[in-house]
Protein backbone atom coordinates (compact mmCIF):
# COMPACT_ATOMS: atom_id res chain seq x y z
CA UNK A 1 0.00 0.00 0.00
CA UNK A 2 1.32 3.43 -0.94
CA UNK A 3 0.47 6.39 1.28
CA UNK A 4 1.55 9.10 -1.08
CA UNK A 5 0.61 12.73 -1.41
CA UNK A 6 -0.33 13.67 -4.97
CA UNK A 7 2.12 16.14 -6.48
CA UNK A 8 1.29 18.66 -9.18
CA UNK A 9 3.92 18.87 -11.88
CA UNK A 10 5.11 22.46 -12.12
CA UNK A 11 8.31 22.11 -14.17
CA UNK A 12 9.42 19.43 -16.62
CA UNK A 13 12.88 19.01 -18.10
CA UNK A 14 13.14 15.78 -20.07
CA UNK A 15 12.54 12.88 -17.69
CA UNK A 16 12.98 15.05 -14.61
CA UNK A 17 10.25 17.23 -13.12
CA UNK A 18 9.47 19.32 -10.07
CA UNK A 19 6.31 18.38 -8.23
CA UNK A 20 4.58 20.47 -5.58
CA UNK A 21 1.94 19.87 -2.91
CA UNK A 22 1.12 21.36 0.48
CA UNK A 23 4.02 23.83 0.28
CA UNK A 24 6.57 21.12 -0.50
CA UNK A 25 8.56 20.87 -3.73
CA UNK A 26 10.40 17.76 -4.81
CA UNK A 27 12.45 16.79 -7.84
CA UNK A 28 11.11 13.56 -9.32
CA UNK A 29 11.51 11.35 -12.39
CA UNK A 30 8.64 11.04 -14.87
CA UNK A 31 9.94 8.14 -16.98
CA UNK A 32 6.76 6.08 -16.43
CA UNK A 33 4.28 8.86 -17.28
CA UNK A 34 3.24 9.21 -20.92
CA UNK A 35 3.65 12.83 -22.12
CA UNK A 36 3.77 14.56 -18.72
CA UNK A 37 2.62 18.17 -18.73
CA UNK A 38 2.75 20.98 -16.15
CA UNK A 39 -0.49 20.87 -14.19
CA UNK A 40 -0.71 17.05 -14.20
CA UNK A 41 -1.12 15.40 -10.80
CA UNK A 42 0.90 12.27 -10.10
CA UNK A 43 1.56 9.74 -7.35
CA UNK A 44 5.26 9.32 -6.59
CA UNK A 45 7.03 6.24 -5.22
CA UNK A 46 10.78 6.11 -4.57
CA UNK A 47 11.29 9.34 -6.52
CA UNK A 48 9.39 8.18 -9.63
CA UNK A 49 5.95 9.34 -10.75
CA UNK A 50 4.11 6.04 -11.14
CA UNK A 51 0.56 7.11 -11.92
CA UNK A 52 -1.29 10.17 -13.23
CA UNK A 53 -4.36 11.17 -11.22
CA UNK A 54 -7.45 13.08 -12.34
CA UNK A 55 -7.43 16.59 -10.85
CA UNK A 56 -10.62 15.91 -8.87
CA UNK A 57 -9.09 12.83 -7.22
CA UNK A 58 -5.84 14.65 -6.44
CA UNK A 59 -7.74 17.54 -4.84
CA UNK A 60 -9.85 15.15 -2.74
CA UNK A 61 -6.70 13.29 -1.61
CA UNK A 62 -4.95 16.55 -0.70
CA UNK A 63 -7.99 17.67 1.28
CA UNK A 64 -7.92 14.38 3.22
CA UNK A 65 -4.20 14.83 3.95
CA UNK A 66 -4.91 18.36 5.26
CA UNK A 67 -7.55 16.91 7.61
CA UNK A 68 -5.04 14.37 8.92
CA UNK A 69 -2.39 17.06 9.38
CA UNK A 70 -4.77 19.27 11.37
CA UNK A 71 -6.03 16.34 13.45
CA UNK A 72 -2.46 15.47 14.46
CA UNK A 73 -1.74 19.05 15.45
Amino acid sequence: MCLAIPLELIEINGNTAVGEAMGMRREIRVDFIDAPQPGDFVIVHAGFAIERLPKEQAEADLEAWEEVRHALG
